[in-house]
């Protein structure tokens, strides 16, 4: 097992090298790893796998209903809603099917309703049924006043995006694919082979994947492409605490238009309520800081939505980047010529898509000439399961019974223990801040976001990756 932060790269060639530790990019790895022939790198420009728009998202499990017919998309999302649900099941990824609204408020809305069912029944998803306002509110009794009617989608669900992410690239890994992060991609070369030179020095490889999600379009230029430019699509989103849980009980969706899915309300796997998202086209690729502007108009709409929940406290906030590019589709596409494939605007579906778009990208690759050889499955992995609906170790005797560290709580508001911090440190994957930490265990996340259990945490962490 193979992670390195600093230092040289090896000389050696890798017969795949992979920019990007997103959660694509390590189900790309994963995928990969389940040809134990190949050698394969994983490369990321941050401290941690999932840093970008992985880690700061709406965190659905899509069923792929409102997709655009006949895409790739449509057909990644379906596939890939199937292959995540029995992969979460199967490794402790939290899942809580808890089924989506779309919520028509006035007769435009209403009369798209119709067109969004039979759009979903194309695409597969034909449980779907259309409310009229009596049992919408039955359904939602805290809904906004005003609304006409809804497409209820029973398959849509919430899950760890966390998890998910990490999830994969700790299978990779053990498997033997080297994870190489804090190595920033600065030019790519075609010389026999791919050379790339980064912030560690020069990597080789005999073939490219370009997963690296808001510069994919960079990368894809850097060999002579010009197929998409990435345009930075912003997020904001807003936490509410736990007490707003029995506010909501379905994702509540808006009718969507040509500029996204719009902003939503929906539950969390860890409890919370999220509002949300902004969609703000910039020029800035790092421009993931909250503006006042965009969380005012966050809780006017969510006054309209959900009016009790403006009313409750604010956890967290964040905001995500998406790589909007002006495309209907995914923009995947095979270079058999450069031995290389691009992986480039895949937006808000990524998440979902994942495992679907890893077996897609790895038929591609053997079609550019890459060698797979065997196939094995990779050996399973089990990670903490961080939902609010299942059972933690605090709340497990047997754990406890077998190990007190399990019982011994540090972060009070989000009940994690040192057992599990202690997990997390010792993991294949360590988190490298506090931050990675936090995605790792909760640690920090609640109500008090770490104000009194901050500077236990950090002096677990401290000491942790000091050992």
């Amino acid at each position: 097992m193979t992670v390195t932060v600093i230092g040289p790269l090896p000389r050696t060639p890798y017969d795949v090298a992979i920019v990007g530790a997103g959660v694509v990019g390590c189900a790309i790895a994963r995928e990969l790893a389940r040809h134990p022939r190949l050698r394969v790198a994983l490369v990321e420009a941050q401290d941690d796998v999932g840093q970008g728009t992985s880690k700061a998202n709406t965190a659905i499990l899509h069923t792929g209903f409102d997709a655009t017919p006949g895409t790739l998309e449509a057909r990644l999302v379906r596939e890939g809603h199937t292959l995540l649900g029995a992969y979460a099941a199967r490794t402790g990824i939290p899942v809580e099917r808890v089924g989506a609204l779309l919520v028509a408020w006035d007769a435009e809305q209403l009369a798209a309703l119709p067109r969004l069912a039979r759009k979903a029944e194309h695409n597969g998803c034909h449980d779907t049924a259309l409310l009229g306002p009596e049992e919408l509110y039955t359904r939602e009794p805290h809904l906004g006043p005003g609304a006409l009617g809804a497409l209820h989608v029973p398959g849509e669900s919430v899950i760890c995006p966390w998890t998910t992410t990490l999830a994969y690239a700790t299978q990779a890994v053990r498997a033997g694919t080297d994870l190489h992060l804090n190595t920033t991609v600065r030019a790519v070369d075609r010389d026999g082979g791919h050379r790339l030179t980064t912030s560690r020095g020069t990597l080789y490889a005999r073939h490219l994947v370009n997963a690296a999600g808001l510069h994919a379009d960079t990368l894809d230029r850097a060999l002579g492409h010009d197929d998409f430019t990435v345009t930075p699509r912003r997020g904001q989103l807003l936490v509410y605490d736990k007490f707003a849980r029995p506010l909501v009980r379905h994702i509540l969706l808006p009718v969507p238009t040509a500029l996204g899915k719009g902003v939503l309300v929906a539950p969390t796997v860890y409890g919370n309520v999220l509002l949300g998202p902004t969609a703000e086209d910039l020029a800035d690729k790092h421009a993931t800081e909250s503006t006042a502007e965009g969380l005012a108009s966050l809780r006017e709409k969510g006054r309209r939505i959900l009016p009790a929940l403006v009313e409750e406290e604010v956890t967290a906030v964040y905001a995500g980047l998406r790589a909007a590019t002006g495309h209907e589709d995914y923009r995947i596409t095979a270079h058999p010529g450069q031995a290389y494939v691009t992986v480039g605007g895949i937006r808000s579906t990524g998440l979902t898509a994942s495992m679907a778009i890893a077996a897609h990208v790895t038929g591609l690759l053997a079609g550019t000439g890459l060698d797979l050889g065997p196939v094995r499955e990779v050996e399973p992995v089990t990670l903490p399961n961080l939902g609010e609906a299942f059972p933690r170790p605090y709340q497990r005797a047997d754990l406890i019974a077998a190990d007190p560290e399990y019982g011994t709580l540090v972060c009070h508001c989000e009940r994690v223990s040192r057992g599990e911090i202690r997990d997390a440190l010792a993991s294949t994957i360590p988190p490298r801040g506090l931050e990675g930490l936090r995605r790792r265990t909760r640690a920090r996340a609640g109500r008090c976001q770490g104000f009194y259990c901050g500077a236990a945490v950090r002096e677990l962490f401290e000491r942790g990756t000091r050992s």
